[in-house]
């Protein structure tokens, strides 16, 4: 299994560009981090620039790697991985749907398969485990990744997002969830809450 997080320069695959792509190999893990110039005529948004630290001159930088180029790196990191089954917060909404769009725009083959984990369910699904009601917002889920770190005992994700960072974060919040206990030894700091802990 494969946590996996991107920053890119928008919400929409269609307008927008990947920027960095991190990923977590789970049985590993190894890790891979790339960034990218942005593919020509890509819309960049502020927010999302915001949200992840690039500037627009980091991003259009002629001497980084295109979009093409870091998706054939992270095809090729995926072949010595048994298991590349893709995992992490709104995976099948956000990143997967990107890939898909930049995969195609590129004209390669995604190694990725349609069925994914998703954090947001496997949190979701904890809380109503326990007989509490997930946290909702105008009738809707709540749920995000700082929400379900706080949840496991963890802090937010740190700002801006980095990829890898974000990738790693997942991973540990999905072990704390599924196992109870830690997965790696940067957060043994942070200790499991009593509710996570297998009986």
């Amino acid at each position: 299994m494969i946590f996996l997080d991107i920053e890119t320069t928008g919400l929409d695959p269609r307008k927008n560009s990947i920027v960095s792509i991190g990923a977590v190999d789970y049985i590993g893990p190894h890790h891979f981090y790339e960034e990218c110039r942005i593919w020509k005529g890509a819309e960049i948004s502020q927010e999302a620039l915001n949200i992840n630290g690039f500037t627009p001159e980091q991003i259009t930088n002629t001497n980084k790697l295109s979009q093409k180029e870091i998706l054939e790196n992270l095809i090729d990191w995926t072949h010595k991985i048994i298991d590349i089954t893709l995992a992490g917060e709104n995976i099948a909404g956000f990143d997967l749907q990107f890939l898909k769009e930049s995969f195609t725009r590129e004209c390669l083959k995604s190694p990725f398969g349609h069925r994914t984990d998703d954090l947001h369910s496997i949190a979701r699904n904890h809380y109503m485990r326990r007989g509490i009601s997930p946290p909702l917002v105008k009738n809707k889920s709540s749920i995000n990744l700082d929400s379900t770190l706080i949840y496991v005992g963890l802090p937010p994700e740190p700002k801006p997002h980095n990829a890898l960072r974000g990738a790693i974060l997942e991973a540990e919040a999905y072990h704390r969830l599924t196992y109870g206990r830690g997965y790696l030894a940067e957060f043994r700091e942070f200790e499991i809450p009593k509710y996570l802990e297998h009986r």
